[in-house]
């Protein structure tokens, strides 16, 4: 395959003559955005988790009951409005007047349909682990659903808003909007759908109100918007960050977020040294968190506990026993535990750690590889899905819930921990809820299943005319919040 640098990129777009005037495109042009990674397409995420490039595609395209607006705030989708009665354990929804793009009204007995099809068990959307609470989704009236729980979950708006529980009708994947998609020779183009609030023919947009979606690299999209050939860049994460210096971008159209989420190293394989729960803590030691966050951008902040914060757990987070040693002191403990490892089984400790493509992967590779050195272990690099004792997680926090933090870091973890994760979703009540999930957290922090290392890094490349465009903790920007409202 032709690999072509980024400096090579951004001379092949500047001369196509994009320079724009003034330094920014024309503000009466399809705002133009590129995603990165994956592909900007329908798909439906029952069937496999959604891409980078198809969330924000379906998330444009098909509203669910509720969605975020630029803020990372709940507005009204399909439902206008909304009641939580029965202690927490009914939401009711009315929906508003929509319609498919053929004209079709939207019915709540599609909303039903598709939504049970999410929650259902076998299916594969992304959020299906967390939405076991639910109990029943019943059509009470054309316009009225009800959503049952078999115990309340006061975050259950977040997980509604998000693309993977979009309505669609199944089969040709259409939504209700905000946008109509229509396949472009190069990604897709939106077009605002029809809103009943601004009347049955609200005419034929502007070209300013709609959108040109591109899925491509970081390398190709950061290049494009240095050619001012596009006004957004979404999805861009620690991986591609490096990318950005060589481009000489203004400052201010660089916009970095840490929304909530985990950036660390998931044991996936507990035999032979990480069998131990002791050897697991010596990996989690002997890293320099400090450096290695800021190799790839000052600013960004290390952390050393799973939980980023006390959130709906009854305790604060847990912090392993060796948060208090200083870094010498924390590498000469981890040293010895290998070393006490090697009498025993003489051949080379190999660690195999999976990590993605990309410069900021290799400089993070950098740092945990000269970790593992000085405690005596022989790292090795491998691809993200390839088989290794170490996996790096780099995953944003559906909602606010310490349950989803336990839940997503067990991935190879010990009985008592899976019980105690499963208890925190089964718990009657919220008090035991919370009580379930400190209690998960204190022993996968024991049990050193994850390895802490940040919080998840995101950037966007944001041009001026975008003024609507706002950082926030979802890390997720919204195709129909990007520019301010008509005067």
């Amino acid at each position: 395959m032709l690999r072509i640098s980024l400096p090579l990129l951004l001379g092949l777009a500047l001369a196509t003559g994009g320079c724009g005037s003034g330094g920014q495109r024309k503000d009466n042009t399809p705002v133009v955005v590129s995603a990165v990674g994956g592909e900007a397409k329908p798909a439906d995420p029952s069937t496999a988790p959604l891409g980078a490039g198809e969330r924000v595609l379906m998330g444009a395209t098909a509203q669910g009951l509720v969605r975020f607006d630029a803020a990372g705030q709940i507005e009204p989708a399909l439902a206008e409005r909304w009641i939580v009665i029965d202690d927490g354990r009914s939401y009711i929804f009315r929906l508003r007047e929509a319609y498919w793009p053929d004209g079709e009204p939207v019915s709540a007995a599609q909303v039903v349909r598709v939504l049970r099809r999410a929650a259902a068990p076998g299916s594969r959307n992304a959020l299906a682990p967390f939405l076991a609470v639910i109990d029943e989704i019943v059509e009470m009236t054309p316009t009225v659903i009800e959503v049952r729980l078999k115990r309340p979950r006061p975050d259950l708006l977040k997980l509604f808003a998000q693309p993977e529980l979009a309505v669609f009708r199944t089969g040709s994947l259409d939504g209700s909007g905000p946008f109509l998609a229509r396949p472009l020779a190069r990604g897709v183009l939106l077009r605002p759908a029809r809103d009943p609030a601004r009347g049955s023919d609200p005419g034929e947009p502007e070209p300013e109100e709609m959108v040109q979606l591109l899925a491509e690299r970081a390398a190709v999209a950061v290049a494009r918007f240095k050619a001012r050939k596009s006004d957004l860049v979404l999805g861009g994460s620690f991986v591609d960050w490096p990318l950005l210096a060589p481009a000489e971008l203004a400052p201010a159209n660089i916009r970095v977020e840490q929304p909530l989420g985990l950036f660390g190293l998931v044991v996936a394989n507990r035999e032979g040294f990480l069998a131990d729960p002791a050897n697991r803590g010596a990996i989690a030691m002997a890293i320099d968190r400090i450096a290695l966050v800021q190799a790839v951008r000052p600013e960004w902040a290390p952390i050393e506990t799973l939980l980023p914060g006390q959130l709906d757990s009854a305790m604060p987070p847990a912090r392993p026993g060796w948060a208090t040693l200083a870094l010498d002191a924390r590498r000469q403990s981890a040293r010895e535990r290998v070393q006490a490892w090697r009498r025993d089984h003489p051949e080379p400790l190999r660690l195999r750690i999976a990590l993605p493509a990309g410069p900021g992967a290799t400089l993070v590779w950098g740092h945990l590889a000269e970790a593992m050195l000085r405690i005596g272990a022989a790292p090795e690099r491998v691809g993200p899905d390839d088989p290794a004792e170490l996996r790096l997680i780099d995953a944003i926090a559906p909602y606010d819930s310490g349950r989803w933090f336990v839940q997503t870091a067990c991935v190879v973890c010990s009985d008592d921990a899976k019980a105690l994760v499963l208890a925190g979703r089964e718990a009657v009540d919220l008090p035991s809820r919370a009580q379930r999930i400190a209690e998960a957290d204190a022993v996968l922090t024991a049990d050193a299943a994850y390895i802490p290392l940040a919080q998840p890094l995101r950037w966007s490349l944001v041009a001026l005319r975008l003024g609507a465009w706002q950082g926030n903790a979802r890390g997720w920007h919204p195709l129909n919040h990007l520019r301010d409202a008509k005067e």
